[in-house]
């Protein structure tokens, strides 16, 4: 077995809309249907007994030594806790050749068990040994560092359930939500809006006090001390028992509290002091509680309780410990609902006060305390009060939040119970913590657990919004680019801050920020990350999708162009039109249940994605009469459709035409697949809720430039002839120019064309078949870049498509296309018209703007006779003197 080409599908993909690892594995001989070695599944399901059996579901099918690895990647995941459900293995047409998907959660963890599974299969093969504790083990540690801890999850998974998208930005816990102009951030249990200045307020322990005290909120005595001496000094000014922590610190690290000696008291300071300045303030009787403020209001409470065991009298401390920490919810990290508890210096401090040690044994129902403190961090567990807590507790909970700064704030009260005012009961704020930990209201270890990450996104969100901007993604075969710019200048012209990506590069709001074939994932990333896009138009190229999937989970336009083999046949084993048409049916099938797939009703592959759709679908065609659009009008339905020389949109019995005579992409309706562009881009306009004032002036301003859509269509005046420069470059592209170009008068007709090495043969020889027959003149050049063939080979292939074409006057070669754009250019007349399928879109465009320039400027001078005419003429001669002079003279 070889495995190759492994690869992480991070979004809607030709599998499922999990994010998966791709494989292409190769099997030789009996590996390619395990049925005939029996040996091996036994020796597998030995070493992982998880794994199943491979042939449970169907024991009459080959099962190949691909499918048992797909099946051990996905087992092991789960085994190591993962939320995996979904694997898959699919046959190439080379024969052993298979495709392997498997979904991960976590990337890392998604390799790491694709590389573990490898492994496996091998030693089940060759009757090796494998380590699958250890193995468990690695993936569940790796998991929990990659995975986004319970603070952040929380939210997160809120998030998710609203719809609302995201992407993690750093390995940590820094998370985008939403897109474009509608996205926000948060970092932990922090959002974006929280100020750095209410962030520091909250870290300086003493600075919060004195604004907390100052506005009224009941906080214990306390001050900042210098050293272990001055600290000493202070407890003994506020009297024992009192709490020693740093005076900048979070998650109760270095506290101690209930201090009653100077031993213990020197422990203290030196926990506190590995965190900074140390802080001693009063220490106040009672229970801790933590009571969580979201905005304005209070959404959780929980009562923490100390790490503690309870004797039997038979165990030690330490074994006692031992058991308690055996709970699969205590975790050595934050990532589980429960930490571990330690004995440490402190620890043993705490116990020397109640007299034990880590040996000795309490008695029966003895409760032994480990540590003062409760937060979870250190190994205490909390227990739900939310229902429990006093008005004016809640109160001055949210005062202190608001004193502060904190949007979301977890304020630590300590005080005999929460159903009393503070004031009743001596109790007291004791601090304010800026990205509280969550897991506490998350999942308590008692009472009900609380949706905080619902309380985080009613603030980020307040009015349900879903941090969404329109998506619209664009696939097919041709015209795509083109209708990704249309639709983009239809949206802009309704006042929206657009991201668009084509094979062109990146733009947003009419800027360009990347250059190049930016038709993939990534650019999509980055255009939906930019803070200053409010829809977002997207060319989906079959590259893109196969090697990482989509973009986003889902779209609120799809729209299909058409769909030809072409040059898209025949790489990354999409060999027919079937595999084409699953591949780029991708973008249909996460359409949101609320959007719209845009659909060639003209095409029957294109037709028929339409029950794939999860929301809505609008046809369009230019035979208003064509049998799908004539059922879906039928139906009610959006078609858009041509009628008398106007583009025509009709849903159940509204009806909008808007004038092609006025559109000059078309050249007044002429171009008939620019027509299907703006068919397709008006069909998006309106899916989205464009007005039609925006959708007819984004229609009668886009013209069909160098600069509006550089390389489709580009039509040049060049002394009297036209000339039309395009990017076509595959059989259907070339068919559509043809059909276009023949509607446009012209006296001789040339076209010069070259051929892309990296496609199919019969692709190169369909592109010259097509012109043969409608042009009088070829030239064929050979471009410097011939991507894996020999000298000369395209040559021969698009002459090898030219035979037969009967039409064919004359066939030229040049080596090199700028030459040959000079050569076809340097033939023409006035009347003429040439086709110019370029390679190198900027540079030769650039360049045949040149050559028209040049002649424009060279009909722009004089003649010699115009030049003498104005040396002779004198004021006293008439106009027919001077005719006759000049004549004279000549």
């Amino acid at each position: 077995m070889e495995v190759t080409r492994i690869r992480a599908l991070r979004g809607p993909n030709l599998w499922s809309r999990r994010t998966a690892i791709e494989a292409v594995v190769t099997c030789d001989g009996a590996e390619r249907d395990l049925r005939t070695t029996p040996a091996f599944e036994k020796r597998l399901r030995e070493l992982f007994p998880s794994v199943g059996g491979l042939h449970a579901n169907k024991p009459s099918t080959p099962i190949s030594m691909a499918h048992a690895l797909e099946l051990t990647a996905l087992a092991l995941q789960a085994e190591a806790g993962c939320p995996v459900t979904f694997s898959r293995t699919t046959p190439t047409e080379i024969e052993g050749t298979f495709q392997v998907a498997v979904q991960y959660t976590e990337e890392a963890v998604g390799r790491l068990a694709f590389e573990k599974a490898q492994q496996l299969c091998r030693a089940a093969a060759d009757g090796g040994s494998f380590d699958l504790a250890g193995t468990l083990a690695e993936l569940r540690e790796l998991d929990e560092d990659e995975r986004l801890g319970p603070s952040t999850g929380a939210i997160v998974d809120a998030a998710v359930q609203r719809g609302i998208p995201f992407k993690r930005l750093t390995s940590g816990s820094l998370v985008q939500l939403g897109w474009g102009s509608q996205q926000r951030r948060i970092q932990a249990a922090e959002v974006d809006g929280t100020s750095a200045i209410a962030e520091a307020i909250a870290q300086d322990k003493d600075l919060t006090k004195k604004l907390l005290h100052s506005a009224g909120v009941p906080v214990p005595m306390g001050r900042p001390v210098t050293d272990l001496e001055d600290a000493w000094a202070a407890a003994q000014e506020i009297g024992l028992p009192v709490v020693v922590k740093p005076q900048d610190g979070n998650q109760g690290k270095g506290v101690t509290v209930g201090i009653t000696d100077r031993a213990h008291f020197e422990l203290g300071y030196q926990a506190a002091s590995e965190y900074g300045a140390v802080m001693v303030e009063r220490y106040l009787p009672g229970h801790d509680f933590r009571l969580l403020v979201v905005g304005n209001k209070l959404v959780a409470a929980a009562r923490r309780d100390p790490p503690l065991v309870i004797g039997d009298g038979q165990h030690t401390v330490r074994e006692l410990v031992a058991e308690v920490n055996l709970d699969p919810r205590r975790g050595e990290g934050h990532g589980t609902s429960l930490t571990k508890i330690r004995i440490d210096a402190i620890a043993e401090a705490r116990l020397a006060a109640q007299g034990f040690t880590p040996d000795s044994v309490p008695a029966k129902g003895q409760r032994v305390v480990l540590r003062n403190n409760a937060n979870l961090s250190t190994g205490g567990t909390a227990t739900d009060v939310t229902d429990s807590v006093h008005p004016e507790v809640a109160a001055r909970a949210i005062e202190a939040a608001q004193t502060v700064g904190l949007d979301i704030c977890g304020v630590d009260v300590v005080c005999e119970t929460v159903i009393k005012p503070l004031e009743e009961q001596n109790g007291g704020i004791v601090e304010v913590n800026a990205a509280p930990g969550l897991r506490m209201h998350i999942s308590p270890s008692f009472g009900k657990g609380r949706d905080v990450g619902g309380a985080v996104m009613d603030l980020m969100y307040p009015d349900g919004g879903n941090g969404r901007v329109p998506v619209i993604a664009v696939t097919g075969t041709n015209g795509k680019t083109t209708t990704v710019r249309l639709t983009a200048h239809l949206l802009k012209a309704n006042g929206l801050r657009v991201g668009m990506t084509n094979t062109d590069g990146v733009y947003v709001n009419g800027r360009q920020i990347d250059s190049g074939d930016c038709s993939g994932p990534r650019s999509a990333r980055n255009v939906l990350a930019h803070p200053d896009v409010d829809a977002a138009v997207l060319e989906t190229a079959r590259g893109g999708l196969l090697r990482e999937g989509l973009a986003f989970d889902q779209c609120d336009v799809a729209i299909v162009t058409n769909l030809g083999g072409g040059d898209h046949l025949g790489l990354n084993y999409i060999t027919t039109l079937e595999d084409l048409k699953v591949l780029k049916r991708v973008i249909v099938l996460n359409v949101a249940p609320t959007g719209t797939a845009v659909l060639n009703a003209a095409d029957p592959a294109v037709a028929a994605m339409a029950p794939h759709c999860p929301g809505q679908v609008t046809f369009f065609a230019q035979d208003g009469h064509h049998p799908v659009i004539a059922t879906h009008m039928a139906q009610g339905k959006r078609v858009v459709f041509v009628d008398r020389g106007d583009i025509v949109c009709v849903e159940d019995g509204f009806m909008k035409r808007l004038p092609l005579a006025r559109v000059p992409l078309t050249r007044k309706g002429v171009l008939g697949f620019q027509v299907e562009n703006c068919m397709a881009s008006v069909a998006a306009a309106w899916a989205i809720g464009t007005p039609w004032e925006a959708i007819q002036k984004g229609l009668a301003t886009f013209i069909s430039d160098l600069h509006g859509v550089p390389g489709r269509f580009n039509v040049f005046d060049h002394a009297g002839a036209t000339v039309i420069a395009d990017y076509g470059h595959n059989p259907d592209a070339i068919a559509a120019l043809v059909a276009g170009v023949e509607n446009m008068p012209a006296r001789r007709r040339s076209v010069v064309i070259s051929g892309a090495g990296d496609r199919r043969d019969e692709d190169i020889r369909g592109q010259t078949r097509i012109l043969g027959a409608a042009f009088d003149d070829v030239i064929l050049y050979q471009d410097a870049c011939q991507r894996g063939r020999a000298d000369g080979e395209v040559l021969a292939l698009l002459r090898e498509g030219l035979q037969g074409a009967a039409r064919t006057a004359r066939v030229q070669e040049i080596n090199g296309e700028f030459i040959a754009i000079d050569r076809a250019l340097s033939q023409l007349e006035a009347g003429d018209l040439c086709l110019i399928l370029i390679d190198q879109v900027e540079e030769a465009l650039a360049h045949i703007q040149r050559r028209v320039d040049e002649a424009a400027l060279a009909q722009a001078k004089p003649t010699p006779r115009a030049a003498v005419a104005k040396t002779v003429r004198k004021p006293r001669r008439s106009k027919i003197a001077t005719t006759v002079a000049l004549g004279l003279r000549l």
